[in-house]
């Protein structure tokens, strides 16, 4: 390997373990603010923040019979998880978490933060001979499973199962590609990052403009809203 490739495979490591951290601060602020907007104690808001941080990895290890799971030799996802929910606990009172809101920062980063999970998801399943679907599947789980555990302990409806916004949908399009790249001939780095690109730029197309998938709504006309009659049905 040239001096060059050696320099870009070392900055786009350095970039990977950046995602991985910013991801986790992003996911772990979506769990604490799911647990205060349900008026939860500080145990609660440190229990969400942590498992939106680690749940999505915790259920693929456990899905590829690798234990025990990363976190528990490597329990620095955790730590960092926690620490952003005590830190969101008092910034909740100030315009700050408002500012992140505003500005779209917060799922901007949870979307760079995904992308990376997805891949490195779908990769761990490869590499512990999972089939290339079996694979991909398993890759979005990675992605998006501890927000779905965090609004099933909210009490909600998955935030990624409705509202329409491109979610598991740009998880499932990025763990697809990486699978097929890894039947070409091509430059590891490439492998790794064209998915990331693709569902980073998906789910940030579906932030800012509004892209999305139909919305289903049982008994309701092709268009315009629920009757009264049909809602009583």
């Amino acid at each position: 390997m040239s001096e060059a490739s050696e320099s870009i495979s070392s900055a786009l490591t350095v970039v990977q373990v950046a995602l991985e951290y910013i991801g986790t601060v992003a996911f772990a602020i979506s769990g604490a603010v799911a647990a205060g907007r349900k008026k939860m104690d500080l145990v609660g808001v440190v229990v969400l923040a942590c498992i939106v941080s680690v749940g999505g990895g915790t259920i693929r290890d456990l899905l590829l019979g690798a234990t025990p799971v990363f976190w528990v030799s490597n329990p620095t996802f955790v730590l960092v998880g926690a620490v952003t929910a005590l830190i969101v606990v008092p910034l909740s009172r100030t315009r700050a978490l408002d500012l992140l809101q505003q500005f779209r920062i917060v799922q901007v980063s949870d979307a760079a933060g995904m992308a990376l999970f997805v891949v490195v998801g779908t990769n761990v399943a490869i590499a512990a001979g999972a089939d290339p679907i079996a694979a991909a599947i398993v890759g979005v789980i990675a992605g998006v499973a501890g927000g779905i555990i965090r609004d099933i302990l909210a009490n909600e409806v998955p935030d990624v199962l409705r509202g329409g916004q491109f979610y598991v949908t740009a998880a499932l399009a990025g763990a697809l590609v990486y699978v097929l790249l890894l039947g070409f001939d091509l430059d590891e780095i490439v492998v790794f990052w064209v998915p990331i690109v693709i569902i980073l730029a998906i789910r940030i197309a579906s932030v800012l403009l509004g892209w999305g998938v139909p919305t289903f709504r049982y008994g309701a006309p092709p268009t315009g809203p629920i009757s009264t009659r049909d809602r009583d049905v």
